[in-house]
């Protein structure tokens, strides 16, 4: 592993259910630092799994968060996020950006939006990935 590379796990978030951790980071130089977040899905920090959509892309939304307040950062550092989900209707698209838009308030980062056939679990609905950058 390289000496530049820190990883870590939150704890406001689930553990990892996987050998993974949510959290990798690495100096850019000048002051900074990029921040690569695992894919956040809605389980709670106590391990149990958010009921319906709406609560589960809530609960990535605050995982993902968590995971930037961990490291001192916020949405406003945010440059990419990755949505992932199973829902193929245009009401879960329409939750989803109403939801997005009150977790991350004012931030508007680059991001795409794919609908995928599954997750890591049956009763997975969403999974959010994100990078972010900012003062090391």
């Amino acid at each position: 592993m390289s000496s530049h590379v820190r990883r870590s796990n939150p704890p406001a978030v689930h553990p990892p259910l996987g050998k993974y951790h949510h959290a990798t980071v690495h100096p850019l130089g000048n002051g900074l630092k990029r921040l690569v977040m695992a894919g956040q899905v809605g389980i709670k920090p106590d391990g149990t799994l958010a009921g319906d959509l709406a609560a589960q892309i809530g609960q990535a939304y605050d995982n993902l968060l968590a995971v930037l307040a961990s490291e001192g950062m916020s949405a406003a550092d945010l440059v990419k996020i990755t949505y992932f989900t199973t829902d193929k209707s245009a009401e879960g698209l329409k939750l989803s950006r109403e939801i997005r838009a009150r977790k991350l308030g004012d931030a508007n980062p680059s991001s795409t939006y794919l609908v995928i056939a599954g997750l890591a679990g049956p009763d997975l609905k969403v999974e959010i990935e994100g990078e972010a950058v900012g003062p090391a």
